[in-house]
């Protein structure tokens, strides 16, 4: 078997690739007017600087009262395509209910190594902790969450040593959501990403959230779409189990009619993310 159950690629690409049966070209230029469209209503900081390599950006999409909660979010893409500025749309709800928020960028594999996207994931979150007054934002009041590949990064955020590494608390995050997340990267090298990913075995066990501590004593709160295939739901309960034999507060749930795609739909206006969000925020 090459992982689990599965003897063929195919099996693993059946089950791995959720832009199948999918006009992916029609979904992002969807995604592209809508978040033009808030970018227009919304005060934005475009392409602000976290580190020293152009892609290291982000979009800062500001709430109307100072010092709001920050609330940073990490797209997905499968870590080798898209950037920040398709996901603009997801800020829209949130900057209605007082959360600013930091739509992050991130280089992509193969230009870079897989662990500089989790260098960069964790120097967003650093560099916004040091400079949350240029951004008008409270900086003891963040909160992440990422889609697909952006939801692996932000549980990776969760297994770094902040205070050892970065000289930060390791309660800086105030809560979590990770949205149809790959914390078990075994499978990847033997699919149709590997091309691109080319991940080593030592990168399926640095970079596995599943087989990390969890570091950060954050709530943290997994969601997968019914829509997706099974793997997907079966890598959120697994890694919701692994969270909490640690002790942490997590909670995992399916969402019935959603795919990988329409799940982002919750960050609408009023929707069951921001919903969710604002708890992490005490809203």
């Amino acid at each position: 078997m090459l992982y689990r159950d599965f003897s063929t690629q195919e099996a693993i690409d059946r089950e791995y690739d959720p832009s199948r049966g999918r006009d992916l070209s029609a979904l992002l230029d969807g995604w592209r007017s809508r978040s033009e469209a808030v970018r227009e209503r919304c005060r934005v900081s475009l392409d602000v600087a976290f580190g020293p390599t152009l892609a290291e950006r982000m979009d800062v999409y500001h709430a109307e009262a100072e010092d709001a909660p920050l609330h940073l979010f990490f797209h997905g893409g499968y870590w080798r395509s898209l950037g920040h500025r398709e996901f603009g749309f997801v800020a829209e709800g949130l900057v209605a209910a007082g959360i600013s928020v930091a739509v992050v960028n991130y280089a992509l594999c193969p230009t870079v190594a897989f662990g500089e996207l989790v260098r960069q994931a964790r120097a967003a979150v650093a560099w916004v902790r040091h400079n949350a007054s240029s951004l008008g934002v409270d900086a003891s009041r963040l909160s992440v969450s990422g889609h697909s590949a952006g939801g692996h990064l932000a549980a990776m955020l969760l297994a770094a040593d902040w205070e050892g590494e970065y000289g930060l608390p390791d309660d800086l995050i105030g809560g979590a959501l990770c949205i149809s997340g790959l914390y078990d990267l075994r499978p990847f090298p033997w699919s149709w990403l590997q091309p691109k990913l080319q991940l080593s075995g030592r990168d399926v066990d640095a970079y596995s959230p599943l087989f990390l501590p969890c570091r950060v004593p954050t709530p943290v709160h997994l969601v997968a779409g019914g829509e997706e295939s099974t793997e997907f739901a079966r890598q959120m309960h697994a890694h919701a189990e692994h969270l909490e034999a640690q002790g942490a507060a997590v909670s995992a749930e399916l969402l019935p009619g959603d795919d990988h795609f329409s799940i982002l739909d919750h960050y609408a206006p009023g929707g069951r993310f921001v919903q969710r969000i604002s708890a992490f925020h005490g809203g």
